[in-house]
């Protein structure tokens, strides 16, 4: 089981943040500073010039950024080397639903998590949430794709038959 992190700026609602109620459930550990964040955390970040892939599996954890894009534009992870992007999917969250690269968070770390081999952990955090696991249904193609890819190269590729 991958160990989950977020860095969370508190931009969002908590009534509604993802995160925050993944850390009520203890399934995640969240930081108020980024510099908490472990240095080989792998980081989703959209911003990352490289796509995660089975490859990353190795990572000792898995952090979210939990923040607006505009935290994300300030450099604020450029000291971090394991940074990742997620290839094409489509979120099924309330908020964004069939809005493509429009994840929270938990369907982010759910994908990340899917893509790595740690399919009933993704399972296990989308659960909790009423919409969830039709985040597994609406992406169920493409997940299984990148999960067989064998690296970065091959996860872009596949993205493009996509979009």
């Amino acid at each position: 089981m991958m160990p989950l992190l977020a860095w969370r700026d508190n931009t969002c609602d908590p009534r509604v943040c993802s995160v925050k109620k993944l850390e009520r459930f203890r399934m995640i550990k969240v930081h108020s500073k980024i510099s908490a964040i472990p240095r080989n955390s792998l980081i989703l970040d959209p911003t990352a010039d490289q796509a995660l892939s089975p490859a990353d599996r190795i990572a000792p954890s898995l952090t979210a950024l939990d923040c607006s894009w505009e935290a994300l534009n300030t450099g604020i992870v450029e000291g971090y080397q394991r940074r990742r992007a997620l290839p094409f999917l489509v979120a099924a969250n309330p908020g964004h639903f069939g809005r493509a690269f429009m994840l929270n968070s938990v369907e982010a770390l759910a994908a990340a998590l899917y893509i790595m081999g740690e399919k009933n952990q993704a399972h296990d955090i989308l659960s909790k949430f009423n919409w969830g696991l039709r985040f597994l249904e609406v992406n169920e193609n493409p997940l299984n794709e990148y999960a067989n890819a064998k690296d970065s190269a091959e996860i872009v590729k596949i993205q493009s038959y996509y979009y």
